[in-house]
């Protein structure tokens, strides 16, 4: 293992330079943090590093409930509009400077998550303020929201780019998600029932266009997944959070169709094809949110009386799957060794 003084030594000798030493450092302190502990094969995860970066979490969400109650202070009894833009660019510079520090300088995970959301919260405000008809929203005229919300992603991908916080890039896909479905019901009307959102045999656009996001987002998982096979590096990360976007918007369209079908086979079928995807690419989290989507909305639309065999059968599935997992992953790799590019996906243990 090399340690802080085999670099310094390195430095020393002319082999790598400061910069280089730092960066290396840096790497492995962001993996030592996901990885200590892990089992071989496991799928790392990690939402905070220790309970300072809980601390400074609780700290942020109170600096900013105390900031919204300045602002609410600020904004009243004058142009609303101006004064509520001009108080959220203040506010994206003061979230932009404890970025550079938490973030950048100190590499926290749990302060980056938080800064990420409330960066695309503040531009939302910010931007909504501006571009935004509150009026004609509240007689349920969707017509302007389209444009501020394409503005809020475009300025979360500005700080992904900047501050490469994995969390970040599945709000940049929710982001697209939620301009794609409202400039859909704006141009075209919403759907009723509500039930058809979520079904492909519905006359509405809604079930095609998250059929669409879900292959993009799960194509572009997968980009980062493939450059970074071993999971060592953010773009692992980045890989993460789009699989937890992308395995609910295929599922939204696929497997619930097939929950009004009246026959749970189709639906265990479909089911059965994102658990082999998720053993071949190695990601649990890919199904997990498929599954709890899938089961969620069984539950809260479509009713869940029909489906609690079915359910209780996936329930089992998991359990079992998450028992034999590398296994099976072992022999899958196996048989699809000559169609697959092995050394672009997680090794098998």
């Amino acid at each position: 293992m090399i340690e802080r003084a085999d670099l310094k030594a390195a430095v020393g000798m002319g082999l790598i330079t400061e910069a280089q030493a730092a960066s290396l450092a840096s790497l492995a302190d962001s993996r030592r943090g996901a990885r200590t502990d892990l089992a071989p094969g496991d799928e790392p995860f990690e939402l905070f590093r220790g309970f300072n970066e809980i601390f400074i979490v609780v700290g942020m969400i109170i600096l900013t409930i105390g900031w919204s109650a300045i602002g609410a202070l600020y904004v009243e009894g004058g142009n609303y509009f101006a004064r509520a833009t001009g108080f959220a660019g203040i506010g994206a510079v003061m979230l932009w400077l404890l970025s550079e520090y938490f973030v950048r300088r100190r590499r926290m995970v749990a302060p980056a998550i938080t800064l990420a959301v409330l960066w695309a919260a503040n531009a939302s405000v910010g931007l909504s303020a501006n571009f935004s008809q509150p009026f004609m929203v509240a007689q349920q005229d969707f017509s302007s929201l389209p444009l501020p919300l394409a503005l809020t992603t475009l300025a979360v991908l500005v700080f992904w780019f900047r501050f490469r916080v994995p969390f970040a890039m599945a709000m940049i896909a929710l982001g697209a998600f939620a301009v794609a479905l409202v400039s859909a019901s704006t141009s075209g009307g919403s759907p009723e029932p509500f039930q058809d959102l979520f079904l492909l045999s519905a006359d509405g656009r809604f079930a095609w266009i998250t059929l669409l996001i879900g292959l993009v987002v799960f194509a572009a998982a997968m980009a980062f997944d493939m450059s970074d096979p071993h999971r060592v590096t953010r773009r692992s990360a980045n890989g993460f959070w789009l699989h937890v976007v992308a395995a609910p918007a295929l599922v939204n369209t696929i497997a619930l169709t097939l929950l009004t079908s009246g026959s749970s086979v189709p639906l265990a079928v479909v089911l059965a094809v994102f658990a082999v995807i998720a053993v071949i690419i190695d990601r649990r989290s890919f199904l997990i949110t498929a599954v709890g989507y899938c089961v969620t909305l069984a539950f809260t639309v479509f009713g869940g009386d029909g489906g609690a065999f079915t359910i209780f059968a996936l329930g089992l599935a998991l359990l079992l799957l998450g028992a034999f997992w590398e296994k099976l992953r072992a022999l899958l790799l196996r048989g699809l060794g000559p169609v697959l590019p092995l050394d672009r996906l997680p090794p098998s243990v």
